[in-house]
Formats: structure tokens, C-alpha cells, sequence
């Protein structure tokens, strides 16, 4: 008969694998495709917001979990990064130059599988999760605006829009959106450029849609961090709407996201 010390690693063995097996540095599965997922120290156990960041194209949720300066934003913010992670080079949406009779539809379902899986592995608050996107991130994350927001408090889609002709309404209630973009971007220009058979969306005319389709009123223009200038409307659902030019091209900044998330959060 084997000793009970014999016996401790063969126990072990059986037992599930941890809730948080997957990580920065791991995949998260979700069906055929997956997520990654940073946790800053000191929040295991803890209802917690989250940033959910789309990445731009060819990139991966890999690559944006080795930015040191998201993982420090998630620190200073105290919630969870949760990196999406496109099926091929891009998201799949709507009047994309490879595909424009293509749907969101499958979008939606990878994020709300990755929402569901992160939700088993942490205490996820919705009321302080957060979606997010840079260049094509900013067009999921723009699309997610009009047709999951119910799933998020709010949007920082950051130098993307939808790709033309853009939605003359939205399928889900109006939400907070914070959009950022630099006045002098050439990839992802304010007014949209042609790629092939396909056009960029207009940002000021998916600005005046999402305006009109949620009753937002301009209340005032303001300054912001890192150069930016910022237009902010509300709505009487206190939902609030709000356009934050800075004079540069096609960058990203942390400190500007941290700022989008507190203002959505009212902070």
C-alpha cells in the first residue's frame, strides 16, 4: 500500500486546473479562437471593472499584453485587461475591403464568449467594463457601440470608425462613447480614404448618427490630457457623448484612454 505522500502527487494530478490558468503570456480559449488576460496584483477575488481592448490590424492580443504601458494602465486604473484576439489579420465586419456583404454577427458572439469565460475567471462588474480599440479596433469597438451596449458601460473607440457606407442607426440603446483621434491622421483620416473596392467610414458623420439616434445635446468643450481637445454631449439618459480631437496622426495613448475610461465612469 502506497504511503499517503506517495499518493499526494497522483491527487493533485486529477484535480481541475486553476480559473486563472490562462494569462498575459497564455491563451484563453473560447471555442476556435481566444482572448488574453492580465489581472493586476491584489485583485484576485474582487468584483473588478475591465478594459476589453480590440487591437488593430495584423496585430495581436499578444502583442498588446507586451506593452508594459497597458498593463500599467490597468494598474493605475485597478481593473482587468482583457486583449480580444481577431480570427485572421482583422475583425470581421461590415463592407470590409475583403468581404463587404460580410455581418458583425460573429463578432458579437466571440465577445460575448470571451465576456462569459472572463466572467468565470473573475468577478467581472459590467457597470466598470469597459470596450476599446485602436485604428480597425476602433471600427470593432465602434460597432460593438451600436450593437452590444448593453454589455459594456461605455466605448473608447480611439482613430477608427465603421468602415462606409455608415449604419444610419443603431440595434441596441444609445451608450457613453468617447471618441479619440488625431486631427492630422493619414491611415484612419477623420473623413475616411478608399482601401481597394472599400471606403473608411466618415467620423463626423457617425458622430452626427450616434447624436441623433441617442437625443445627445452638446454641453460644452473642454481640454484634456496629452493635447487633447474634447466636445462633450449628454443625453437625458445621462449617457454622455463626447469627441476629443489631438494634433497629431495615427498614435495612441494610454494616458488618453485613462482618461476616456474615468470620464465614462463619471470619476
Amino acid at each position: 500500500m502506497r504511503p499517503a505522500a506517495a499518493l499526494l502527487p497522483i491527487l493533485l494530478s486529477l484535480l481541475p486546473l486553476p480559473a486563472l490558468a490562462c494569462g498575459p503570456d497564455t491563451d484563453c480559449p473560447v471555442g476556435e479562437r481566444s482572448y488574453r488576460l492580465y489581472l493586476p496584483e491584489g485583485l484576485e477575488g474582487k468584483e473588478i471593472g475591465a478594459l476589453v481592448f480590440a487591437h488593430g490590424y495584423r496585430g495581436t492580443a499578444a502583442g498588446v499584453m507586451k506593452n508594459m504601458a497597458f498593463r500599467a494602465l490597468a494598474d493605475d486604473l485597478g481593473v482587468a485587461l482583457i486583449a480580444l484576439q481577431a480570427a485572421g489579420e482583422d475583425w470581421q465586419l461590415a463592407h470590409t475591403p475583403r468581404a463587404p456583404d460580410r455581418e458583425e454577427a460573429l463578432e458579437y458572439d466571440y465577445v460575448r464568449a470571451v465576456l462569459e469565460d472572463a466572467g468565470q475567471r473573475l468577478h467581472l462588474d459590467p457597470a466598470r467594463t469597459v470596450a476599446t480599440g485602436f485604428s480597425a479596433g476602433g471600427m470593432m469597438t465602434w460597432t460593438l457601440a451600436c450593437g452590444m451596449s448593453e454589455s459594456f458601460a461605455g466605448f473608447v473607440p480611439m482613430s477608427g470608425t465603421f468602415w462606409a457606407p455608415v449604419p444610419g442607426t443603431c440595434t441596441t440603446p444609445p451608450a457613453s462613447v468617447v471618441h479619440i483621434h488625431g486631427t492630422e491622421d493619414t491611415t484612419v483620416p477623420l473623413g475616411g480614404r478608399p482601401i481597394g473596392p472599400a471606403r473608411q467610414g466618415d467620423v463626423p458623420e457617425t458622430l452626427a448618427m450616434y447624436s441623433a439616434y441617442g437625443d445627445f445635446t452638446p454641453t460644452g468643450q473642454h481640454d484634456g490630457p496629452d493635447g487633447m481637445s474634447c466636445r462633450r454631449s449628454t443625453n437625458p439618459a445621462g449617457r454622455m457623448l463626447e469627441f476629443c480631437t489631438f494634433p497629431g496622426g495615427h498614435s495612441f495613448s494610454t494616458l488618453r484612454l485613462g482618461y476616456a475610461y474615468r470620464r465614462i465612469l463619471g470619476e
